[in-house]
């Protein structure tokens, strides 16, 4: 295998790792959005919550929710492109 044909899988690699982080972190802001509306309405309205659910506790549900986002999003985005250059490249007749 060549330079040039290490450098584009490389440059390849890096766009579809880009790509998966900024999908990640846009599901991250959708969940974040999606986790804090109940669960800051729940503490506001319900006894339970107000009286079992403290800042912290809070924050951690909604950043679990946020980061679990993240992750499951970038890692089917990377595969899912990672996936479509592995068949574009096995058309292409490349056999390395």
């Amino acid at each position: 295998m060549g330079s040039a044909a290490l450098d584009q899988k490389l440059a390849m690699a890096k766009r579809c790792s880009h790509e998966g982080a900024m999908a990640g972190a846009k599901a991250a802001v959708v969940a974040s959005v999606a986790a804090a509306i109940p669960t800051l309405a729940s503490v506001r309205m319900l006894p339970w919550a107000r009286s079992n659910l403290n800042p912290t506790a809070q924050a951690l549900i909604i950043s679990t929710a946020a980061g679990a986002a993240y992750f499951i999003v970038a890692d089917k985005t990377v595969l899912a492109s990672a996936r479509k250059n592995s068949f574009k490249n096995s058309y292409q007749g490349n056999s390395d």
